[in-house]
């Protein structure tokens, strides 16, 4: 059963262990039933890629995911790491920074 991440694509995130401990992107893709997301420029390897009629060969550098534990939202009023909290606006449930109140969405 693929369970609820509090976090989404296009979310602005810093990685808060590992080898790129720090490093800050946008979130590509999320795959919620590993529990892991693809953040921009972060978990880079290289992978020997075979020429198609679209691409061409050689060694192409991409991002692997990476564990959605190992990420921090980034607070948009702070520019510092933040969880998650919800709060109910209206009939609508918004996400929020719990660091500063702001809202997420």
């Amino acid at each position: 059963m693929a369970t609820k991440l509090k976090v989404k694509k296009g979310d602005k995130v810093v990685v808060i262990t590992g080898r790129d401990k720090g490093k800050q992107g946008e979130i590509l893709k999320v795959f919620r039933e590993e529990n892991r997301v693809i953040v921009q420029g972060i978990n880079m390897a290289q992978r020997h890629q075979r020429q198609t009629m679209q691409q061409e060969g050689g060694i192409v550098r991409k991002e692997l995911p990476i564990h959605a534990s190992n990420v921090a939202l980034i607070d948009p009023k702070t520019d510092r790491p933040t969880r998650v909290g919800y709060k109910m606006d209206g009939e609508r449930k918004i996400r929020v920074a719990r660091r500063s109140g702001e809202a997420l969405d």
